[in-house]
């Protein structure tokens, strides 16, 4: 039997599927206005902590307040990401998280007194939480399977560009400007939704298959096989549907152990690792260490987005633990450079002249 035919059809559907077609392009840059909204919100209060504190006239806990509880309502929301995607679709899953993000932005524009500060931030935050989950989880589930790992860290890329445009206007603009500077990603996400297809994964999860087909095919062209990742993608399905659904409590075995402490740990550490603080008071902290704010923000700026572009071009290349060991070891002495300059500050007597 010549199986040379078929091989040659199936390499030639393989190379179909891999294409980069504009409908992949421009559905992954609507999904990834998502991750510049995240960054967005967590680079806001640095630049606009001492505009902010002198106009509204906050005390330093009131302050510390705004700045935190944006991780509350990011962890409310990521807790609830999972299951309001699986229920209505990755795509409406990003809107409905827009709408929060929009609806804080306008809060902290509209804000006289600290208590609505805190409610826009909390809605920021929790629609944050939302696109953590939603949108590394879409674009995987959009693109082919030998471009997903260059695509998914475009969402890391975004994060950081996020921050750095938003530390960058912060130094010109004041603060309730802005807060509506951060509304312009959440509509552009919300409008670019209206024309990028489904996640074809979703709908067949769901059962939707004829839109499946649509939405896959758009997605790799008009013109390109697609029957062979289809029926990948139904087969995975289906097999997927037939694996009884287990509850947390059935990670905690002994089997899990390893996993669950390496997976659980690197997020837990991540978070305990004290950069988010650094992110979100580096105005204050650069102004304690004898260095102009908006000097410090465009360092930082000069810094992140070089630093983050190398890590999006090494991550399918030199793989992710090395860059775990790197960057972890940098965090780390970054951490010990910033708490000794203030330990030094603190036992130092001054110098008279």
């Amino acid at each position: 039997m010549d199986l040379a035919p078929e091989s040659s059809l199936i390499e030639k559907e393989n190379q179909d599927s891999s294409a980069t077609t504009i409908t992949l392009l421009l559905t992954t840059f609507v999904s990834v206005a998502g991750s510049f909204v995240f960054g967005s919100a967590i680079g806001y209060s640095s630049p606009v902590q001492s505009d902010l504190t002198d106009d509204l006239n906050l005390s330093v806990a009131e302050y510390s307040l705004f700045g935190s509880i944006l991780t509350v309502g990011a962890m409310i929301g990521a807790a609830m990401s999972g299951r309001i995607s699986d229920l209505i679709g990755r795509r409406a899953t990003m809107g409905f998280s827009e709408i929060f993000c929009s609806l804080g932005w306008l809060a902290i524009y509209l804000s006289k007194v600290a208590i609505w500060l805190d409610v826009g931030r909390f809605l920021v935050g929790f629609g944050m939480g939302i696109l953590s989950f939603v949108v590394p989880v879409y674009i995987a589930e959009i693109t082919p399977k030998d471009l997903r790992g260059c695509f998914t860290t475009v969402h890391q890329l975004m994060i950081c560009l996020g921050v750095s445009t938003t530390y960058l206007l912060g130094t010109i603009v004041g603060w309730r400007i802005l807060a509506l500077i951060g509304m312009v990603p959440c509509v552009v996400q919300m409008i670019g939704l209206i024309v990028i297809p489904e996640s074809p994964r979703w709908l067949a999860k769901v059962g939707r298959w004829e839109e499946f087909e649509i939405a896959l095919q758009r997605l790799r062209g008009e013109s390109a096989y697609v029957s062979y990742e289809s029926s990948e993608i139904k087969d995975y399905t289906r097999r997927l549907s037939e694996i009884s659904e287990g509850g947390i409590f059935d990670l905690f075995q002994a089997q899990y152990a390893k996993s669950l402490l390496v997976g659980v740990g690197l997020m837990v550490l991540q978070q305990f690792g004290g950069v988010n603080g650094i992110a979100f008071y580096a105005s204050s902290i650069f102004v304690s260490a004898g260095i102009s704010s908006k000097t410090g923000m465009i360092a930082m700026v000069i810094v992140q987005i070089p630093m983050t572009t190398i890590g999006v071009i090494l991550m399918d290349k030199s793989g992710r633990r090395p860059l775990l060991l790197i960057s972890a070891a940098g965090t780390f002495i970054g951490c010990l450079l910033v708490a000794l300059s203030f330990s030094l500050q603190v036992l130092s007597p001054p110098l008279t002249f």
